[in-house]
């Protein structure tokens, strides 16, 4: 059976490659899965704005919004649409700029050692059964490649940056997410 992930990136999701990363430290092992919720304009999906704005070609004459975030320089590991199709934007062995200030178990920095899942929505509304199942397969594929990642050490972005974020939100079902893995 071929390996879900081959040099950093998941066989199942469409590849975007974004600028926005970089190296890891040397000798840091990846031992974090953080999850995510995006929407663009916010509160609306569709329309490829989330990828145009990981691969920095957001076009602001779309929305007022764009405006604010067009000169941010952000990206995650994976994208889970609405629909369950998963984009990737960096391989995992890179550091995606996902979590900016944060701290997990006294250790500051999480973009260093972590891997970041956005999923397309709100902290106000129900993600989608496909959303929750491509999130499954995707997580024991990293899981299976990254083995200091486990189920304690899957957080939300509001649990590693609680001042400053909310996301995934208090509709993500974490229960339903963790029974399943």
């Amino acid at each position: 059976m071929a390996q879900a992930i081959e040099q950093g990136w998941y066989q199942l999701a469409e590849q975007q490659p974004s600028p926005n990363c970089n190296q890891r430290p040397s000798k840091v092992e990846i031992s974090l899965l953080v999850i995510h919720n995006i929407s663009l304009p916010p509160g609306e999906y569709g329309g490829g704005y989330i990828e145009r704005f990981f691969l920095n070609k957001l076009p602001v004459e779309k929305h007022p919004y764009f405006e604010t975030i067009a000169n941010l320089q952000v990206s995650a590991h994976c994208l889970i649409q609405r629909s369950g199709g998963i984009v990737q934007f960096v391989p995992f062995h890179k550091r995606a700029w996902h979590a900016g200030e944060s701290v997990f178990q006294g250790r500051e920095n999480c973009n260093d050692f972590s891997i970041g899942i956005e999923l397309e929505g709100t902290d106000t509304e129900p993600y989608t059964d496909q959303q929750y199942q491509a999130l499954v397969a995707l997580t024991k594929a990293i899981i299976d490649c990254f083995p200091n990642i486990t189920p304690q050490r899957i957080k939300g972005h509001c649990d590693i940056a609680p001042d400053r974020k909310s996301d995934p939100g208090p509709v993500f079902n974490w229960a339903r997410y963790l029974s399943l893995l």
